[in-house]
C-alpha cells in the first residue's frame, strides 16, 4: 500500500513538472517580444549586437538630430550622454516626442543605425521609463523633475 502512495506520488510530480515545462515553452513560443533585452546607447557602442537581434535601446533624444525626411521616415540619435546612437524609423511618433525627450525604441542595429519598429515616448510630463532613467544615471546625466 505505501508502495502505491509513493508512486503515485512521484507520477503527480512528474506530470506537474512536464506541464510546467509545456507552459514555459508555450509562453516563450506566443510572446518572444516579451523577453527582448533593454540595453543603453552606451553598451549598444560599446558590444553591438547582431543585426538580427531584436532589443530595446532607450536614452534621451539628442538635441539637432531630428529630422523628418520625405514620407513618413524619421531620423535621430539616442543618447546617454556616454553614447550617441543614430535612429531611422518609418512611422507615426507619438505626439510628446521630441528632442531633449526621454524614449524607448524597439528593432534591430543594422549597420550602425538602430532601426527601429517602434518608438515609445513618456505619456505626460514627469515620467521616463526606469530603464532609461537608470541607463542615464549610470553616465550622470539624469536630472530629476521639477514638479
Amino acid at each position: 500500500m505505501k508502495g502505491l502512495k509513493k508512486q503515485r506520488r512521484i507520477q503527480v510530480i512528474v506530470v506537474a513538472f512536464a506541464a510546467l515545462v509545456a507552459s514555459f515553452g508555450m509562453f516563450y513560443i506566443a510572446a518572444p517580444d516579451a523577453l527582448q533585452f533593454f540595453r543603453s546607447p552606451s553598451e549598444v557602442a560599446e558590444t553591438p549586437p547582431p543585426p538580427d537581434e531584436v532589443f530595446r535601446i532607450g536614452g534621451l533624444v539628442a538635441d539637432g538630430t531630428l529630422v523628418r525626411g520625405q514620407g513618413e521616415t524619421i531620423t535621430f540619435s539616442v543618447t546617454d550622454g556616454g553614447a550617441i546612437i543614430p535612429v531611422s524609423y518609418t512611422g507615426v511618433l507619438p505626439d510628446l516626442f521630441g528632442e531633449g525627450e526621454g524614449m524607448v525604441g524597439t528593432g534591430r542595429y543594422i549597420d550602425g543605425v538602430f532601426q527601429a519598429s517602434e518608438i515609445l515616448a513618456r505619456h505626460d510630463e514627469t515620467y521616463m521609463p526606469s530603464e532609461v532613467i537608470d541607463a542615464l544615471k549610470a553616465q550622470g546625466v539624469y536630472q530629476e523633475p521639477n514638479g
